[in-house]
């Protein structure tokens, strides 16, 4: 587990470093998205990912490791945007990391729950699968946002959010491990 802990604080720095560094460019212009936008994100993310892993061609250049990142960035903000109504101001940039660093606690702490549950099953998946459980993922948030939010049995919007930052995590860990593999 002291593995895993090391590289998800490592892939978690990147994340955080990629959202200060766009947050410098653009603010916090996503505060204005509804969740349901962002979710829209997630899904154009993971299916380019899931696109160029059947085809094996990528016509724009960006690698599946950046949509990986984008990912994690973008279920920060939707968990964000679900806890606190949208608006239409831009944040502090303290603010904004400091926001992020609560929710990316939040996450580890979740996937160390489920780590020691699971007994780390997700380093033995293949990236492909991981790729279809975000898709999955994202899919049953949409259906629940069609819903109003309303569910007879399932967990909400936050916890799909906090599954998907965290099987994103997993797979540029494993894509970081396979690439050292490989030389």
């Amino acid at each position: 587990m002291e593995k895993t802990i090391l590289q998800y604080t490592k892939v978690r720095n990147l994340c955080r470093a990629i959202f200060k560094e766009k947050t410098g460019d653009y603010g916090t212009s996503w505060r204005i998205l509804r969740p349901s936008s962002l979710t829209d994100q997630i899904f154009i993310k993971a299916q380019r990912i899931r696109t160029i892993q059947e085809t094996g061609q990528n016509k724009v250049g960006e690698h599946i490791e950046d949509a990986f990142q984008a990912i994690v960035n973008y279920c920060i903000m939707a968990i964000y945007q679900v806890r606190n109504q949208p608006e239409n101001e831009n944040m502090e940039l303290d603010l904004a990391l400091s926001a992020y660093d609560i929710l990316i606690q939040e996450a580890q702490e979740l996937m160390l729950r489920k780590n020691h549950d699971y007994g780390e099953a997700w380093r033995e998946m293949r990236v492909t699968s991981i790729t279809d459980l975000i898709l999955t993922k994202v899919l049953r948030i949409k259906q629940i946002e069609d819903n109003n939010g309303q569910t007879n049995i399932s967990e909400g919007v936050e916890g799909n959010y906090f599954d998907m930052l965290n099987y994103a995590i997993f797979s540029l860990i494993l894509l970081e491990e396979q690439a050292l593999k490989n030389g």
